[in-house]
């Protein structure tokens, strides 16, 4: 183990609200449980769920540190009992169930992955929260094949960037949805095939024309609301759904005939809750699978914006002005 301090800096929520409540302080460094490890962090992802904590609408689970963050970076400076997979000084990049928003973040050790060759701190820093949220969802979920057709929401998102270029590598026809021109560029250099303006057209009325009334086999949507309908005429017969938000609130009134017509499927799923040997195992599978394509570059994360730690507030801005294109990160000068 380290010299380490006894005292961290960290972002709190000082009380539900704008981004104005997130508030620097200094923190106790976290005690180490059974099985988990100690990160030095050196950057931290800002994610949709960190702001619906911020507002008082996303509680960290049970046990759980009560600062917001759920993906970091950075070097292991401390074992806890029976950790063993890691080593003193390893980079890592974790999914963290919370207080990633700190100079030192503790993680169980089964959710921390090597940062892959070629990556740098702040990139690794863009990786967990979205690559373990797409893979478990969409390829495990939703079973996306090879030469199926795949629909994602928010193109441009830090999820949505992440779906577009597995699904595209994992040889699926990739449909997205966008809101300006811009972003559609974006999006197709990334590998989408289609790229939907939402504020011109009906996606769903443009994704029948353009596969001849046969719709897509698996969608992934964080919007809810009108879209839960609007998903299922957009999808194929046998079609998959995943939803894993409602940024746009809860669905009323929805006509099920459709979904017994088709025989669709409609699931979702939240990450944050779910046990530890649960997100181990997506770990191991992303190492298995997805770190080989990082490491060649055949996908990468897509950086929007970086601000240090003590500017959370305005990262939070960005994210809730929507014009952003890939991730926000927070760096940290430890």
């Amino acid at each position: 183990m380290q010299n380490l301090p006894d005292r961290m800096t960290a972002v709190a929520i000082s009380e539900p609200g704008g981004p104005e409540v997130l508030r620097v302080e200094e923190r106790s460094i976290p005690e180490l449980g059974q099985g988990e490890i100690l990160i030095k962090v050196a950057a931290a992802g800002v994610n949709r769920p960190d702001v619906l904590q911020r507002k008082g609408a996303y509680p960290p689970p049970k046990g759980a540190s009560d600062l917001p963050g759920l993906e970091v970076s950075g070097e292991v400076v401390a074992l806890g009992e029976g950790a063993g997979r890691h080593k003193i000084g390893d980079k890592v990049m974790a999914l963290a169930p919370g207080g990633g928003y700190a100079t030192y973040c503790k993680v169980p050790e089964g959710h921390a992955l090597p940062v892959p060759k070629g990556l740098f701190m702040v990139e690794a820093a863009a990786v967990p929260e979205t690559f373990f949220t797409v893979w478990t969802n969409v390829f495990d979920r939703c079973g996306l094949k090879s030469g199926e057709r795949f629909l994602v929401h928010g193109g441009t998102s830090g999820i949505g960037t992440t779906a577009i270029q597995l699904a595209k590598a994992f040889g699926a026809e990739v449909f997205t949805t966008v809101g300006s021109a811009e972003k559609a560029e974006a999006v197709k250099k990334l590998g989408a095939d289609h790229a939907i303006n939402y504020r011109e057209a009906e996606f769903e009325k443009v994704i029948l024309e353009i596969t001849g009334g046969e719709g897509v086999d698996v969608i992934l949507d964080m919007v809810g609301g009108d879209y839960v309908e609007r998903n299922w005429k957009a999808a194929a017969v046998e079609g998959r759904i995943c939803q894993i938000a409602t940024l746009n609130g809860i669905a009323e009134n929805v006509n099920f005939s459709r979904l017994m017509v088709k025989r669709l499927t409609h699931t979702g799923s939240t990450l944050r809750p779910r046990s530890d040997a649960f997100k181990t195992a997506i770990a191991e599978s992303l190492k298995e699978k997805v770190w080989p394509l990082l490491e060649s570059g055949k996908v990468a994360p897509v950086m929007d914006s970086t601000y240090p730690l003590a500017e959370a507030a305005e990262a939070h801005r960005r994210m809730e002005g929507s014009g952003h294109i890939g991730k926000i990160v927070l760096t940290v000068d430890v």
